[in-house]
Formats: structure tokens, C-alpha cells, sequence
């Protein structure tokens, strides 16, 4: 009798949890739909029903737009990139709702502390590419236009691949049954929290990664779905293991050829 008489509640939640993934998911899409807008805004570009002279000023003039514009471009891109690589985090502490340890309000509260981290870490990428821009080291679309840049962001990249605080933020990133199991408070205020701290871990593993559009192009598809992808390869165990450091020796080399090239040049 107690089994039926809870089972509508037990639907109800199991619903709420169903519309909470169809939500996530959704904002996940309106990210990239942003960005994949903001990249095709070139001089001539039809730009539909968007305000012309916003995209304009997110896209085409970094070097003198409005920092809130700019803002609004590293927003949905750190939005658009890093939302997927929480799904696997997102996922454990869903599933960890259905033993009753959490409910859908903890569950929404999670994704929102995730998001805030990232959200302010866009703030420093719009500050940094404004910066640059001022200082002739970036094209309009966030394309490094020196050698010494690029080869600079490489070595950073490539160095940090093998650095400590990189694979002690990877290790938790990589176990989320265990970070929760360490930290687990209930309510959505800790859950708030823990999406907090797994945001910073999350910063901790991928803002060397994040610094390379300054070389593949802040506005770059092509670069944004191959980091994207790495990014989540290489948080999962099995594969990610196998990732982290040839991608540091490759990005290294990449910056041996970068720093070559500035040589010539001088």
C-alpha cells in the first residue's frame, strides 16, 4: 500500500528530473546555435532576424567593442564548450536522485553552481581578448596575429598538460562518485556548492585548453567542436588516461614549429 500510495510522487519526480536533462540539453543546443550565429557574421553575412549591430559588435570589432559584448561572446562559448564535459558529473548525481540522496531541485542547483564558475571565468577570456586586441596580437576574430603568441599559448598549453594541479583537478574530474561521496551535503545550497567546486576542478583541467582560441580562433567552429570533444574524452577514465599527456608532447612540438617560425621572422 505505501509503494502505490508513493508512486505518484516517484513519477512525478522522475518526470521533473526527465524535463531538468530536456532543459540542460536545450541550453546546450542554444549555446552553439549562439556561437555558430556569432561565426557566421562576417561583412555580408545575412544575418536573419538577429540584430545586425549586436553580432556585428561581438564578432567583427573585439578590439573596441563593448567589453559587455565581448562578455556575452566568451559567456556562450565557455557555455556552448563546457556544459558537455559536466554531463558525465550531471549524470552520477542524478543517478545518485534516484537512490534518494538528491531531487530535482539539488539536480538544477548543481548545473546553475557549475555554470557560475564558468560564467566568471568568461569574464577573464573577454578581458584577456580585449586586452590583446588593443595590443595588434589579435585579429578581429580572435585569431593570434603573432608568432610569439601563439608559440607562447602552446608551450603553456602543452607544459600545463603534465602539471600537478592539472592532474589532481583531472583525478576528481574523472571520479564523480567520489568527489560527491566526499563532500555530500543535501539541499540544493550544498548541491549549489558542489557545482561550484566541480566547476573550479573543471577550470583547474581546461583553462590552458580554453586559452588556445587565441590561436585555433575564439569564433573558430572547427576549433571549438575538436577542444569541446578532447575536453570530454578526456575527462572519461578510460580513454582520457591515454590522452593527457601525447597531447602535451603534441602541443609542445606545435610550439617548437610556432617559435621557429617567429624566428624567421625577426
Amino acid at each position: 500500500m505505501s509503494e502505490i500510495s508513493h508512486s505518484p510522487i516517484a513519477g512525478s519526480a522522475r518526470l521533473l528530473r526527465v524535463g531538468l536533462w530536456a532543459v540542460f540539453y536545450a541550453l546546450v543546443l542554444a549555446a552553439w546555435v549562439g556561437v555558430a550565429r556569432m561565426g557566421a557574421t562576417r561583412p555580408g553575412a545575412d544575418l536573419g532576424a538577429m540584430p545586425a549591430d549586436f553580432w556585428a559588435a561581438l564578432c567583427l570589432s573585439a578590439g573596441q567593442a563593448d567589453l559587455a559584448a565581448l562578455y556575452a561572446m566568451w559567456a556562450l562559448m565557455s557555455l556552448a564548450m563546457m556544459l558537455p564535459t559536466f554531463v558525465p558529473a550531471l549524470s552520477t548525481f542524478a543517478d545518485l536522485g534516484h537512490a534518494g540522496a538528491g531531487g530535482a531541485r539539488a539536480m538544477a542547483a548543481l548545473v546553475a553552481g557549475y555554470m557560475l564558475v564558468w560564467l566568471g571565468a568568461a569574464a577573464a577570456g573577454a578581458l584577456a581578448q580585449a586586452g590583446l586586441s588593443k595590443a595588434g596580437l589579435l585579429s578581429p576574430l580572435g585569431v593570434s596575429l603573432s608568432p610569439w603568441l601563439t608559440a607562447a599559448l602552446l608551450f603553456l598549453a602543452g607544459g600545463y598538460q603534465f602539471s600537478r594541479l592539472k592532474q589532481a583537478c583531472l583525478t576528481k574530474c574523472r571520479l564523480p562518485l567520489t568527489f560527491f561521496i566526499e563532500r555530500w551535503r543535501p539541499g540544493p545550497l550544498a548541491a549549489l556548492r558542489m557545482g561550484a567546486q566541480l566547476g573550479a576542478l573543471c577550470l583547474g583541467c581546461c583553462w590552458a585548453l580554453m586559452a588556445l582560441g587565441f590561436v585555433g580562433g575564439t569564433m573558430n567552429l572547427l576549433w571549438m567542436g575538436a577542444a569541446t570533444a578532447f575536453m570530454v574524452l578526456e575527462k572519461l577514465p578510460d580513454i582520457g588516461r591515454w590522452l593527457t599527456r601525447p597531447a602535451g608532447w603534441l602541443l609542445i612540438f606545435t610550439g617548437f614549429w610556432a617559435l621557429t617560425r617567429a624566428l624567421t621572422l625577426v
